[in-house]
């Protein structure tokens, strides 16, 4: 844990452009790709990254180091629309990002459960 704190501490001083992504979901038997990078999230969190340096590094980051920064990575009109939605505050606490209770994909909703949500906690 230590070793990567380090580094991930170095990567995030040193000033190069990084994303935050994974493609290891099939470590994760029972969970989707989303779910798996949900789990990356709080591991990173962990070693000391605010959650809101992470959210970027999901989201507009990634689309500029793939070269999308024109389809995704921000709302906007003219973007893919794709969102998801958590129930808690990913920017306080990021494993709320494991909690996801509305998805739109292409400017089409495919998932909404927030009246199936507790939010009781809030």
């Amino acid at each position: 844990m230590q070793n990567g704190a380090a580094r991930l501490q170095r990567i995030l001083h040193s000033g190069v452009k990084y994303a935050a992504g994974s493609d290891m979901w099939f470590e994760y038997p029972g969970k989707t790709r989303g779910e798996a990078t949900a789990t990356m999230y709080g591991a990173l969190q962990q070693l000391g990254m605010q959650p809101a340096d992470i959210v970027r590094a999901g989201t507009v980051q990634a689309a500029e180091l793939i070269g999308w920064r024109d389809r995704l990575g921000v709302i906007e009109a003219g973007k893919f629309a794709d969102i998801v939605a958590a129930a808690g505050d990913p920017l306080k606490e990021i494993s709320d990002l494991e909690r996801v209770a509305f998805v739109m994909k292409g400017g089409f909703v495919v998932r909404n459960d927030w009246n199936e949500v507790d939010d009781s906690s809030q």
